[in-house]
């Protein structure tokens, strides 16, 4: 799937963590040619699905990644993706990609989850997105297994994260293709 050349990263991370933030700079930063695949946008959006084992989500997100690739995008998969849930699809993308592929686990602590949550600038998800429902969400350093992500603590801001993930892509090293 996809070519030699393609690019596959993952971000997960618990909810707050800034995977989406992270995601859209790293787009913003390449440019044309990069495919964002959103876990919230593709199960919550698209499908109004609840994240449950074996949801519908799971493969649409794996395809989507998979058509994107073979398409010639390079592809910043994200979401909260539980292990335990989405594993098996992930596993699968790492081991049918051919081209170069990184993943990425953003881990922040529950507490710092709480105060970047209370960021977020959507007012009606922050009244939908309580504290329990966090605390309900969190998984602490919930890692594939294989030890094939690098942990990102919360210590490194969004750019400095950007900015690494591009560089140990390579990302940062290719032009973008204006379709």
């Amino acid at each position: 799937m996809g070519t030699e050349e393609t690019r596959l990263v993952v971000v997960r991370g618990n909810s707050a963590s800034g995977k989406s933030s992270v995601a859209a700079g790293i787009r913003d930063r390449f440019g044309r040619g990069l495919a964002l695949v959103g876990q919230d946008n593709l199960r919550r959006i698209v499908l109004r699905e609840r994240d449950r084992p074996g949801a519908a989500n799971i493969g649409l997100i794996g395809m989507t990644a998979r058509y994107a690739l073979d398409a010639g995008f390079h592809t910043v998969v994200e979401g909260i993706l539980y292990a335990d849930r989405y594993g098996e699809m992930l596993q699968g993308l790492i081991r049918d990609h051919r081209g170069i592929t990184r993943c990425y686990y953003l881990d922040i602590p529950y507490e710092e989850t709480l105060v970047r949550h209370a960021t977020k600038p959507d007012l009606e998800y922050l009244t939908q997105v309580t504290d329990a429902h966090l605390r309900d969400w969190y998984r602490e350093r919930d890692l594939l297994p294989g030890d094939i992500e690098t942990v990102i603590g919360a210590t490194s801001r969004q750019e400095e994260t950007v900015a690494r993930i591009l560089r140990e892509t390579g990302l940062d090293r290719l032009a973008p293709v204006d379709r």
